[in-house]
Parts: structure tokens; C-alpha cells; sequence
């Protein structure tokens, strides 16, 4: 289902706004804590929602760990920069690290 317009994904009409990405073309990879536990995000990704989910479940499978996604980004609970670093290049993106 679309969030925007409520119709499913294949008569969606509003064509959600998908997040260009960064101008480089890299992906980032950053750590947040929220309510004290830490979040893996993924940001930049251009890809329309239904590869957006797959990709999201690829990661939460090799993580071991849940997650969604949320405005174009991708969340997994957890301290999972690395194997999400070596997932994404393995897919063939540029990923770079950000935050610290």
C-alpha cells in the first residue's frame, strides 16, 4: 500500500517522491542510538519500494536482525555497519560511512 494515496503499489497514483540520493552516487552507512539502542541506516538509495523492501530483507537475513523501512531509508536494529558495507558493495553499490 502506498502511504501517500492508500491504493496498492501497482495503481498508486501520486508516484511518492523517491530520495534522489547524494550527489556522488555513494551510499551511506551510519550508526544511531535511539531509546538507548543502537540503529544501522542506510541512506541514498534510489530504488522504487518494492526493491527498496527486498533489499531491506537481504539485510535484516544477513544481520540476523529486524528492521524496516521508513522514507527511503533502511533500518536494522543493531550494530551492523560492517556486513551491511560488505552486502551492499557485494550488490555492486559505492558505500561510504558516515557520522564516526
Amino acid at each position: 500500500m502506498c502511504p501517500a494515496c492508500r491504493q496498492p503499489l501497482a495503481a498508486c497514483s501520486c508516484k511518492a517522491a523517491v530520495p534522489t540520493g547524494f550527489a556522488d552516487g555513494a551510499l551511506r552507512v551510519s550508526r544511531e542510538t535511539r531509546k538507548g539502542k543502537g540503529v544501522t541506516l542506510v541512506k541514498g538509495l534510489t530504488l522504487d519500494a518494492a526493491a527498496l523492501a527486498l533489499l531491506a530483507k537481504q539485510l535484516r537475513t544477513r544481520c540476523g536482525s529486524g528492521g524496516t523501512v521508513k522514507d527511503g531509508v533502511i533500518e536494522i536494529q543493531g550494530d551492523h555497519c560492517e556486513p551491511v558495507m560488505d552486502l551492499l558493495r557485494q550488490l555492486g553499490h559505492t558505500v561510504k560511512r558516515a557520522g564516526g
